[in-house]
């Protein structure tokens, strides 16, 4: 796999230093990226950095994750029209470890010469003092070099601290100490980062006589503009704990039509021969490629275990054949991921444990009908299940061996409503 061939293909290589293509003809390359811990896991945005690092890797060179211990305490202004707001160090001490933990899924850092490596620049400079940064550090670029950057110009009416005026520096020298410890000369990024990047190569340039280069990649937005990473119920994070898997595999899935080209080609590691295949061949059904793209994301950032849950999930939501045993067979865990998609009604347990009649439940315990009268046309007319069944008399009582893992009753009145009830 030849790396920029690669990023070309798939549109994701805005910009890069002269010599880069020379560089990496010439045997095995070692490039970085830097991720700022100031969120407490790594989102679906941060995966478009971790793709050009897979992809890097895949191509035979060495990738290195720099976690921004350091960085992350003071800020970077790129991209952002006003002062980000510091996160305590403890703060930040936990996304890191949390952080450092999910790079450890996507990237290979076992086997070979080209195997990954992780790096925390606060190691670059817990013990260094403000004096001797000023001194080696501060003398390398002008006020001017760094009032030119395109990050810092879009600040300055809007207002700039030292603090993140600074931040181009630590960058910078960054990258420079990975040039001297890891032999790394080549730092990538999104687009917005080219400008600490470059500095960086002029650190590089100055202070060691050395050539480094630099390669970024075009920020992703949606096809109406949007800013892409996030749903209407905010961003989509890596963490399952965050995001549902059920939840990731539905953003690809509801991802606009237009989408979905830039998408495959940002995300998936199907070689461009597959992908334009897949096009080719569902060119009028786009919704069989977001069902593919979503297949092999949640497989690659989840697991296969927890795709097998989505479809489980999905099936009992949306499935025209979903019977009682692909509900049984549903864990209490997908149980609350139904939960969190179709409307659910909480009551004390206490109140089943005493048998519970099912006209009460419809009407005066959940609201899932309007009224008592209404529960018995309902049921009358066939239209109520509990659990997949179908209830065929109003006197039928509601008893704790209707809970599912002793906490859920599914309810459903008609063939589209469905309810959850959940038993506290």
């Amino acid at each position: 796999m030849n790396f920029l061939e690669e990023l070309e293909w798939r549109n994701m290589l805005q910009d890069m230093t002269p010599g880069l293509d020379e560089a990496l003809n010439q045997g095995m390359v070692t490039a970085y990226i830097g991720f700022d811990p100031t969120a407490p896991s790594l989102t679906i945005g941060n995966y478009v950095q971790i793709m050009i690092l897979k992809l890097f890797q895949l191509s035979g060179h060495k990738p290195i994750i720099l976690m921004g211990g350091a960085t992350g305490r003071i800020g970077d202004p790129s991209g952002k029209d006003k002062e980000r707001e510091l996160k305590s160090f403890d703060e930040l001490d936990r996304n890191l470890e949390f952080q450092k933990q999910q790079f450890f899924k996507f990237l290979d850092f076992e086997k070979g010469p080209n195997k990954a490596e992780m790096v925390n620049n606060l190691d670059f400079y817990k013990e260094m003092n403000v004096l001797i940064f000023l001194r080696d550090v501060g003398k390398t670029l002008t006020v001017n070099y760094m009032l030119s950057k395109e990050s810092v110009q879009k600040r300055l009416d809007s207002g700039l601290s030292f603090t993140e005026f600074s931040y181009q520096l630590l960058q910078a020298y960054d990258f420079q100490v990975l040039f001297q410890k890891h032999g790394c000369t080549l730092q990538m990024g999104g687009s917005d980062q080219w400008g600490n990047i470059t500095s960086g190569t002029e650190f590089i340039r100055r202070n060691l006589g050395e050539k480094a280069y630099a390669a970024t990649t075009p920020l992703l937005t949606k096809a109406d503009g949007t800013k892409f990473g996030k749903s209407t119920e905010g961003n989509i994070w890596l963490d399952p704990e965050m995001t549902t898997p059920y939840k990731f595999y539905q953003f690809w899935i509801n991802a606009d039509d237009a989408d979905i080209p830039k998408f495959m080609r940002y995300f998936t590691l199907k070689s461009k021969a597959e992908v334009e295949a897949l096009e080719a061949q569902h060119a009028s059904d786009p919704r069989e490629l977001k069902r593919i793209l979503a297949e092999e994301l949640t497989i690659r950032i989840h697991s296969e275990e927890a795709y097998q849950s989505v479809l489980k999930v999905s099936e009992l939501l949306f499935g025209r054949n979903a019977d009682k045993q692909s509900l049984l067979d549903l864990s209490e865990r997908e149980l609350e991921t139904v939960a969190n998609e179709i409307p659910t009604f909480n009551i004390e347990k206490s109140i089943i444990s005493n048998n519970l009649n099912i006209i009460d439940l419809l009407s005066e315990q959940t609201q899932i009908v309007a009224s008592k009268a209404e529960a018995r046309r309902a049921i009358q007319g066939n239209a109520i299940s509990i659990n997949k069944d179908k209830v065929s008399n109003i006197e039928t009582i509601i008893n704790p061996a209707f809970l599912l893992h002793n906490k859920y009753i599914m309810v459903e009145n008609g063939k589209k409503n469905k309810y959850l009830v959940i038993a506290k």
